[in-house]
């Protein structure tokens, strides 16, 4: 296919130069409603581009079929058979990807460590998940993707399941061996999707982890604007093979998707594809460049672990990804809360997570060496700031973690519940997530029995820095249970 082409682009451009005068939405009409304080802060270009897809970039019955050419072209670029654009981000892909493969009261094997809008999709679906052990870093208390002899066991003791939910890279850039697992999963006929949100750059360079689709995943999603060049809320899932019909995969984005998608994300995803398929194998090599460059200064900052080769082995993870640079400042005598905030109001650096002993740091192909340089230099005045020691966090074993299921997650979160007491908490049926975000991997669900170590961490690490959004309790003195 021709990959110099970029349809959504053309069409926005034909729209301009057409002069059209729109009596439909967006009602600010391209920035001529819009408060001239709000363009000043904005900007004037980003209303300018956002435009109706149909019957806007596109004709009123779509004959010229703009978007599904962009999306073509997407699934060329990356060998996947079918590419589906999504304006609402991987949160909504994630669940149209498995309502596609289980539905009400069927099984999935759902990787324990899923990000939070899985569990959402759960919640709405009345999937029964069967939940898959992560590897287990004891050590760093840190978990990686499971390991494929964890995903046999789960199909052996759970035949009736109708595929698997892995994710894979981590918000630790921590990977696991998806060829591998999608065997034992087709071995059984069932699909493997693979929650990829952080891996949309990965098919563009042969340095980097291995691709869901080629690794033989039947669905993968990706998060564009995570790790590459489009707006925030740009998602795409691909397909491939049989074992999912593309048909009903988009039936299910259909169900859930917002039926105002908006041109920006659109175009951006059409122009970021370009971009790859033109120059990405040239861009990534630079950035991968730079992140071992600046893995080696930092790895001379006193008191700072850059994390890499450590991570990896048996029963740990598969492989990284290079461009994230997870820092681990417990050496400093800090927590990872206290380094992100104080690298923020001092040196207004902003990193991508953190945690009670780890920032993580991100590079893209927008990076080079000035903002290299900034974060090394900021880190590197950390390690001599004068902070107090910090807080505790009460950290259980992964056993700890490993709480029983007594209900469905729908059928908690939708039950009649109680808010009560956390002293009253344990051993009651948890009716609600309990998140530290990012990395967004709830440790309670709903369905969960509550038990004293849990919820002895997530109330510690709430003292110490971490962020809880999901309870009705910010201050997590009560939880919302299943009422007796």
């Amino acid at each position: 296919m021709d990959h110099s082409r970029a349809p959504v682009l053309e069409a926005l451009q034909a729209f301009r130069e057409r002069g059209v005068t729109p009596f439909n939405p967006p009602g600010h009409r391209q920035g001529r409603g819009v408060d001239a304080r709000v363009l000043d802060i904005v900007g004037a270009d980003v209303f300018a581009a956002d435009v109706l897809s149909v019957n806007g970039l596109d004709d009123r019955t779509t004959s010229q079929g703009i978007v599904q050419r962009a999306q073509e072209l997407m699934a060329d670029a990356v060998g996947a058979e079918h590419a589906f654009f999504s304006t609402c981000g991987s949160s909504l892909s994630v669940k149209s990807a498995m309502l596609s493969v289980a539905g009400p009261h069927e099984k999935l094997l759902v990787a324990r460590q899923s990000h939070k809008s899985v569990i959402s999709g759960l919640i709405l679906s009345g999937v029964e998940p069967v939940w898959v052990r992560p590897n287990w870093d004891a050590e760093r208390h840190l978990s990686h993707p499971p390991g494929v002899d964890e995903v046999r066991r789960c199909f052996a003791e759970s035949p009736d399941a109708k595929g698997m939910l892995l994710v894979t890279p981590t918000d630790y850039g921590t990977c696991g061996d998806i060829a591998a697992i999608a065997e034992v999963c087709h071995e059984f006929d069932r699909a493997l999707i693979v929650d990829e949100a952080w891996g949309a750059h990965l098919p563009f360079h042969p340095d980097l982890p291995p691709w869901a689709m080629d690794a033989n995943a039947d669905v993968c999603v990706t998060s564009v604007h995570k790790s590459g060049a489009a707006v925030e809320q740009s998602s795409v899932f691909h397909q491939q093979g049989n074992r999912v019909d593309p048909a009903v995969l988009k039936a299910r984005e259909d169900l859930l998707g917002t039926t105002s998608p908006t041109s920006l994300v659109y175009a951006t995803l059409d122009g970021w594809r370009r971009h790859m398929m033109q120059q990405g194998k040239e861009l990534l090599g630079a950035a991968l460049s730079l992140a071992n460059a600046t893995r080696r200064e930092l790895s001379a900052i006193d008191g700072l672990d850059v994390m890499g080769e450590e991570l990896v082995g048996p029963d740990l993870a598969t492989t990284t990804d290079p461009l994230k640079i997870v820092l681990d400042v417990s050496g400093m005598g800090i927590s990872g809360y206290q380094a992100a905030d104080w690298l923020r109001e001092h040196r207004r650096v902003a990193v991508g997570l953190a945690d009670h002993r780890r920032i993580v740091a991100q590079l893209t192909i927008a990076d080079n060496a000035d903002t290299a340089a900034v974060l090394v230099r900021a880190v590197a005045a950390l390690a001599k700031a004068d902070l107090p020691a910090p807080r505790p966090v009460d950290l259980p074993s992964p056993d700890d973690l490993e709480l029983a299921t007594v209900m469905l997650p729908r059928d908690a979160f939708f039950a009649r519940t109680e808010q009560v007491s956390v002293a009253d908490a344990v051993g009651r049926c948890s009716a609600e997530m309990i998140t530290p975000y990012p990395p967004g991997a709830p440790p309670v669900l709903p369905g969960e029995v509550i038990t004293q170590e849990v919820l002895d961490y997530v109330r510690s690490g709430l003292r110490a820095g971490m962020q809880i959004p999901d309870p009705v309790d910010p201050e997590l003195k009560s939880v919302r249970v299943v009422a007796r």
